[in-house]
């Protein structure tokens, strides 16, 4: 699977987050949990001083190695601090990533990527990964993947 490494600014997202990991059975429905509630209930929308409509799943808060529990969470660049206590925050590092574009069905399409992602010899720093949804065409969109990596 092909990826360029690129320098990233750090940022600021706002969003819902829970626990999960990679081994629990209720893995993927956490992550779609955190996704209905971030469309269903309305967070997407108010999200005060967004950066752009795109939307990004993140992971971060790692136990140890990529099999261990993180935080996940879906959210959207913004350019300012939330209100306390009202979203999840997330400050996204600024520092090297491998960019991976991705296209195709947005779910399956991104779980297959995350398949190959774990079985590369990558120098993950395992601090922040994140995916950043470029549209919202569910069978045919563009992803692009963010893995941090050490310096």
């Amino acid at each position: 699977m092909d990826y360029e490494v690129v320098t990233l600014e750090g940022k600021i997202a706002v969003g819902v987050s829970a626990r999960t990991s990679n081994a629990a059975p209720d893995m993927g429905a956490v992550i779609g949990g955190l996704w209905e509630k971030f469309y269903g209930e309305g967070i997407h929308a108010s999200v005060p001083g967004k950066v752009n409509e795109k939307a990004l799943g993140i992971y971060t808060d790692y136990s140890g190695n990529e099999k261990n529990a993180y935080t996940a969470m879906a959210a959207c660049e913004t350019d300012q601090e939330p209100p306390a206590g009202v979203y999840s925050v997330c400050h996204i590092p600024a520092g090297r990533y491998a960019k991976f574009v991705v296209h195709g069905d947005m779910v399956q399409a991104v779980a297959a990527a995350w398949m190959e992602i774990w079985q590369m010899n990558l120098p993950r720093a395992f601090q922040c990964d994140f995916e950043e949804y470029q549209d919202d065409c569910m069978d045919n969109a563009e992803i692009h993947i963010y893995v941090g990596l050490s310096e």
